[in-house]
């Protein structure tokens, strides 16, 4: 009798010491819950649902003053048959993408190259680099911009006085594109710090191996940073061309919200816009947004593909 009240007592007490770690486990779970709920809230209220909503109503007429209609695929046929504006903004924004990234990505490099050294000023000078970048997306920007660009701004002062011709800046669609791109190749400077890095980080050894060999400046650009940096070049490629695709603010106060000169200023973002909140078709916006994704995905994924051919690793042999 003893021994099974024995068994019954030690039974007991492993029941209770596994439900006390059980409910320790809950309390420390629930904890960590508790701190991770304002980003998973925020991840299904501002990410998540809205995504799912946007697939949605792409599929229906949607004017935000009435309930969603189920249309099916005709948002996407207009797109792509009745839309001449669509292929427009389609094409101004490819040109943007296309002309405007290298461009800033080039000149980015350019000043980490020249920024490359052990001199105490540099801290400043990448301050001042990069001070574009930090107010670049800004309405204030635009405008100075836009004044700069103007009939009677600095830039056509320049030109003037060396004897070139002035430039209607927001007469001609040609003109009025260049100019933004001449604004995002202005703001170069998060790739620019991303690209002094990545030189930081090659050995100085390999340099001075080639100068002992014969290499001038030129061909240890090209044969040393180059293929050294040219995973950091990847990330950039693929980074600054997302962001080229989501650039609204200066298109639209350039443009003063319209696209033009005949819509030579009219990228997609912007197109999605006046679709959106001028003419409240918000179920052809969101057709829209989702194959501005398409697009921005099989680039990304031509860049990737692409990138076996010139992008070299040092864990792998530099293949």
């Amino acid at each position: 009798m003893s021994t099974r009240v024995i068994k019954e007592n030690v039974n007991a007490d492993i029941t209770i010491r596994t439900v006390t770690k059980r409910n320790r486990a809950i309390k420390e779970n629930l904890t960590g819950y508790a701190f991770i709920s304002p980003f998973i809230i925020g991840f299904l209220a501002f990410t998540l649902i809205p995504i799912i909503a946007s697939l949605y109503l792409s599929f229906t007429n949607y004017n935000l003053f009435a309930a969603p209609q189920w249309i099916g695929l005709e948002n996407y046929k207009k797109m792509f048959t009745a839309d001449p504006r669509y292929w427009q903004s389609l094409k101004v924004t490819l040109i943007y993408v296309l002309a405007g990234v290298p461009l800033r990505l080039a000149f980015a490099l350019l000043i980490a190259i020249i920024l490359n050294t052990t001199s105490r000023a540099v801290g400043i000078y990448r301050s001042l680099f990069y001070l574009p970048s930090l107010i670049g997306g800004s309405v204030a920007v635009a405008i100075m911009w836009r004044n700069v660009f103007g009939d009677l701004g600095i830039v056509n002062i320049l030109l003037d006085l060396i004897g070139l011709p002035i430039v209607k800046w927001f007469g001609n669609p040609t003109a009025a594109l260049w100019m933004l791109i001449f604004l995002s190749v202005w703001q170069f400077g998060s790739s620019m710090l991303i690209f002094l890095a990545g030189l930081k980080g090659i050995p100085k050894s390999y340099y001075e191996a080639a100068s002992v060999d014969g290499a001038n400046g030129i061909q240890q650009f090209f044969k040393i940073t180059l293929p050294m940096l040219s995973p950091v070049i990847l990330f950039n490629t693929v980074m600054q061309t997302i962001g080229a695709f989501m650039t609204f603010v200066p298109a639209f106060i350039i443009s003063k919200g319209t696209g033009g000169p005949l819509d030579g200023t009219l990228l997609y973002s912007l197109y999605l816009f006046i679709q959106g909140f001028e003419f409240f078709n918000m179920g052809y916006a969101s057709a829209m947004a989702w194959i501005m994704l398409i697009i921005v995905g099989i680039l990304t994924v031509l860049i990737f593909t692409t990138s076996k051919y010139w992008v070299h690793y040092e864990s792998e042999g530099g293949k």
